[in-house]
């Protein structure tokens, strides 16, 4: 009787064991199976901007002086930021483009130039600016070109004191010249556009088609991009230098660090297109302007997760959409993550490493 007690209470253990090992066996197969799913690139939702958005875009000129920089608001939250001449020396402005967004504030605001308009046009924007160039103000008009301008809408009063039909606001900080404390919201600009009845939908499609995931360059020759150093002047320089935690590019500007005051943080960059084209001062004009050629074709560079690649670009007319393919024909796709399109003078230099 103890001996069919012993070798029962044996099989109990037995099957016990069994049991164990096949539950064991169980889940590390199911552990395999979902390290494979991991390592399955999943797609995700793209996230820079809705592509299926009917949006348009809202574009801003903003200062990039060296006073005005201190005061750099919303720029992180643009999804395309073109940065180009402004002045001879080699000074900049921005063109910041925003779409479905709720940016509390943007600035400083500045004056628009005629070379602006053709990139309001090739993203069909509403521009918000404070003042034009002599030469925008004529293509304003001819160009039909929907406006927001703070010459006519703006207020040299705090947000808080503002005018209910204004829609720009200067800030109360004396420290800096008043041409460089002129700010607005997304918000504040959307009433604008709702009181000048402007049309808010747009069938043009996006500049861009943004990548769910990472792009893959295996099979195109690309360069480290570890660091990239664009000289506009003496007294404009930029430097990106990537940063592999949030794989993206920081900002500095003449060796200091670009922050944006929204965010108190360094502008991060996700994509850096940079060309070159020609520019020269437009003789005889009282504003002392400048001009870009930038109708025609050429090379550049499209920068993004620590690598460089040759691009192509082609602008049709003012109007019409650039173009950026590879050596291949095939056409540039970004990165999800917002995009610096520099556009530098031909005779400086550029430096990626």
């Amino acid at each position: 009787m103890k001996l069919k007690k012993k070798y029962l209470l044996i099989i109990i253990i037995a099957v016990i064991i069994l049991l164990g090992l096949v539950f064991v066996s169980f889940k590390m197969h199911k552990t395999n199976d979902d390290k494979v799913k991991d390592d399955v690139t999943t797609p995700k939702e793209v996230t820079i901007i809705d592509e299926k958005s009917k949006s348009r875009p809202i574009a801003f000129t903003i200062d990039n002086s060296d006073e005005a920089r201190e005061l750099h608001s919303g720029i992180q939250n643009a999804y395309l930021v073109y940065e180009m001449i402004n002045y001879a020396d080699g000074r900049t402005r921005f063109l910041a483009l925003y779409k479905d967004s709720d940016t509390s504030k943007v600035g400083p605001i500045r004056s628009v130039r005629h070379y602006h308009l053709d990139y309001v046009l090739e993203n069909d924007a509403i521009l918000a600016h404070w003042g034009q160039s002599s030469i925008a103000k004529e293509n304003l008009t001819k160009l039909k070109i929907n406006d927001v301008n703070g010459i006519a809408y703006g207020s040299d009063k705090t947000k808080d004191k503002m005018e209910s039909n204004r829609y720009f606001w200067t800030d109360s900080n004396s420290k800096y010249s008043i041409s460089h404390r002129r700010f607005t919201s997304i918000e504040l600009i959307n009433k604008a556009i709702t009181k000048l009845k402007y049309e808010t939908e747009t069938e043009q499609s996006n500049l861009f088609k943004y990548s769910a995931s990472l792009i893959d360059m295996k099979n195109k020759e690309v360069s480290n991009a570890s660091k990239v150093d664009i000289y506009f002047s003496k007294t404009n320089y930029v430097t990106y230098e990537y940063d592999k935690d949030s794989d993206s590019y920081l900002r500095s500007v003449k060796g200091k660090k670009h922050i944006d005051n929204l965010t108190n943080e360094q502008i991060k960059v996700k994509n850096i297109i940079v060309y070159k084209v020609r520019n020269y001062t437009i003789e005889g004009n009282v504003d002392i302007l400048q001009e870009l050629e930038n109708v025609g074709k050429g090379e550049g560079y499209y920068i993004t997760n620590g690598k460089s690649i040759k691009i192509n670009w082609e602008k049709e007319c003012h109007s019409c959409q650039t173009k950026y393919t590879y050596d291949d024909g095939s056409e540039v796709i970004l990165n999800d993550g917002n995009t610096f399109i520099e556009i530098m003078p031909t005779n400086r230099e550029l430096n990626i490493s």
